[in-house]
């Protein structure tokens, strides 16, 4: 891998980690578990990786189309530094295609989308400014952010520098090797589980088993918490089995249920019923310590 100073480029010129040549011109992406095999002059499935010149570059680096200073409890992470503040961060793409996504407009749908050009001396510079109003580092959110995998690892190395901390919100897609590297680096995670099962990841553009295992390897070592967005007809019926693997893991684990809202394709559908989320969240406490009602 490249040092860090080498890597300080212009938004959008990086070229990318993990990837292989494929025949002549193709590049192979293993950065997550879809191994997208990626033509010149395209993208893979999550937008933000593409093959210029059967070379591929990490085609989101430096784009930001989100930044504000949010209180930590809104990632959500209820128990790590409750009431301090964090940077919060997006830039644009998804490697999943959720038809009920509550951030398409930079997840999916992002064409036309508004990008300032960051590089991650600016971006700690800003971190290390709002330091005064109670900041504690910056979360990588809003988006995916692993698919811009190489900001974000850059960022997190040169923010730790500063003496402020490193925080996901993710999916938690994304194969081991990537994952070990950058784990040393974060302090938090909150990782979103869709379902407990493939019918679910299936609709999503996703698989069960890579989530549970990047589950288990971020809780060996940082803070995690964990999220799921619950949908009428969709996923209520797999949280018993989620918080029963949870506890599996760790009793202790913030687990928060999050009551949907009609969003993007699903914008026809009817909102969680508050009376289902309290029942989910009575089956939750009876597997959980912690457990959490969003949106309500």
């Amino acid at each position: 891998m490249e040092d860090n100073a080498q890597n300080v480029v212009m938004a959008g010129e990086r070229i990318a980690e993990y990837w292989e040549q494929y025949d002549k011109d193709a590049a192979k992406c293993m950065l997550c578990p879809h191994l997208c095999l990626i033509q010149p002059g395209k993208t893979g499935l999550c937008g933000a990786r593409t093959n210029k010149n059967s070379v591929l570059y990490a085609g989101s680096y430096g784009c930001v189309t989100s930044i504000a200073l949010d209180p930590i409890e809104k990632k959500p992470l209820y128990m790590f530094h409750p009431g301090k503040k964090i940077v919060s961060v997006g830039s644009f793409g998804c490697n999943f295609k959720c038809q009920f996504c509550q951030n398409s407009g930079i997840s999916i749908e992002y064409k036309n989308v508004k990008i300032e050009k960051f590089t991650p001396e600016l971006l700690t510079e800003v971190a290390v400014m709002a330091v005064a109003d109670g900041n504690i580092g910056v979360a990588f959110t809003y988006n995916e952010p692993l698919i811009g995998y190489e900001f974000v690892k850059d960022c997190a190395l040169m923010i730790r520098k500063a003496g402020l901390m490193n925080i996901l919100v993710t999916n938690g897609f994304i194969n081991n090797a990537p994952l070990m590297e950058l784990l040393p680096h974060i302090d938090a995670m909150n990782i979103d589980i869709k379902g407990y099962s493939e019918r679910t990841y299936n609709k999503v553009g996703g698989s069960l088993l890579p989530v549970l295992e990047f589950i288990e390897a971020a809780k060996k070592v940082c803070h995690v918490e964990v999220t799921t967005l619950v949908i009428p007809n969709e996923n209520e019926d797999e949280v018993e089995n989620i918080v029963k693997w949870l506890s599996e893991l760790d009793k202790s684990i913030p687990y928060h249920l999050s009551r949907f809202f009609p969003r993007y394709k699903y914008s026809g559908d009817e909102p969680t019923s508050p009376e289902k989320m309290i029942d989910l969240y009575k089956i939750a406490k009876k597997y959980l310590e912690n457990v959490f009602l969003g949106n309500m």
